[in-house]
């Protein structure tokens, strides 16, 4: 059984040969290295530093660099390779991090959100969140960048996923990942900027509907180049509560969430949701929208209801659950704990299809290499079926 196989078969809610495995972004330099592998953002930061004060036009020539097929396949194919070498059925191409403004100390993406590139103790490269661009709903709707489905990226993004896919010849399974509404929106603006944007209901409609039209957009041409299944980035809460009122999302987001998943169930297709924090008030409406899986079930969200095995007890016949060994628990716990929870999260979720394993997240710089092969080689050695784990 191949990588796509085993996946469409959990996603089913049948019992493939043994149990599916995903990551999220792999930044951790031993892992990599572990596995022979190349890190994808080796040198951003110094390409950065010096390309911001000698390149003429800096923000059209960088941009352009990192449009090239070369430059996307270099870097998909990298991901691919590795994620190969350790067993993982499951990586995502994303279609998320597209710069379109470029500083010595990093870069602003299509949908407004700064990324600071920092250097990891080990030297590693490492590009993370840092605040939104927007100040106001003028600074948004003065953006020169606003994402366009008409960018030829996107197109010859989603075909080399189809390329990358045929070259792996099934020991991986690619899917195309994009960002939908809300996480979009609030990282645009940054968390305070946001909170103040939801009085104005006008202007922040304006904004979600840009943003469902998008993802709606990027969900078709995606069906269009083959993928029969994607991943939506949505962060919809903190690990206490939600970013809005559950009202606030049946208003703005759930709208666009159920066209996405009509269209795509409509083409074959299945969607799978990327939403950290504790978004056990929204869980049930999100199945209503028609969500075909959920990653990753936060593990350290606040609500005790919010946790992966009460869910799969209740909703295990109607989703797919992705997830979820934490990534603060693979960098602080010991190597049993680690086994121990792996173990736990096959015998309770595994059996009957329906359940893909993954960290909490993805894995960070902090993870010990030994409780992440612990992890591996815990799922390899009683993650077939049918599954037979002793009390």
């Amino acid at each position: 059984m191949d990588a796509k196989e085993r996946i469409h078969k959990a996603l089913d809610h049948e019992e493939p040969d043994r149990v599916p495995v995903s990551e999220g972004t792999i930044d951790n330099l031993k892992i990599v290295e572990h596995y022979g592998g190349k890190y994808v953002f080796k040198g951003i930061k110094t390409m950065l530093g010096i390309a911001t004060r000698v390149i003429p036009f800096k923000d059209r020539a960088i941009r352009k660099f990192f449009s090239w097929k070369s430059t996307l396949k270099g870097g998909l194919s990298k991901n691919a390779r590795l994620y190969r070498a350790i067993g993982i059925d499951m990586a995502v191409g994303p279609l998320s991090l597209f710069p379109v403004k470029f500083f010595p100390w990093g870069y602003v993406d299509e949908f407004g959100r700064k990324f600071r590139v920092t250097r990891h103790a080990d030297g590693m490269d490492v590009a993370f969140y840092d605040g939104g661009y927007f100040n106001s709903y003028e600074d948004y709707e003065s953006f020169e960048h606003h994402p366009s489905i008409d960018d030829g990226i996107r197109a010859t993004s989603m075909k080399i996923i189809g390329e990358i896919n045929d070259e792996f010849g099934g020991d991986i399974y690619m899917i195309p990942g994009f960002p939908a509404l809300l996480e979009a929106t609030w990282e645009g603006f940054g968390i305070e900027n946001f909170s103040r944007m939801m009085a104005k209901q006008k202007e922040i409609k304006k904004v979600f509907d840009d943003r469902g039209k998008f993802a709606l957009e990027q969900a078709k041409l995606a069906i269009e180049a083959g993928a029969r299944f994607m991943l939506l980035f949505d962060d919809y809460g903190f690990k206490t509560r939600l970013f809005m009122h559950p009202s606030s999302f049946e208003k703005y987001i759930f709208p666009w969430l159920r066209q996405i998943c009509t269209h795509a169930h409509n083409h074959g297709a299945k969607v799978l949701l990327h939403s950290c924090g504790n978004i056990g008030k929204i869980f049930e409406p999100l199945i209503d929208c028609g969500i075909d899986a959920f990653n990753p079930i936060e593990p350290t969200a606040a609500d005790a209801d919010y946790d992966i095995f009460k869910l799969k007890q209740r909703y295990g016949d109607k989703i797919t659950l992705n997830g979820n060994v934490s990534p603060q628990d693979l960098a602080s716990k010991g190597k049993d704990y680690i086994i121990n929870y792996t173990k736990r999260l096959i015998k309770e979720c595994a059996p009957g299809g329906g359940f893909i394993i993954a960290s909490g997240h993805s894995i960070n710089p902090e993870v010990k290499l030994e409780n992440f092969l612990a992890m591996r080689e815990t799922t390899q050695k009683y993650g077939k079926y049918p599954i037979a784990i002793p009390d």
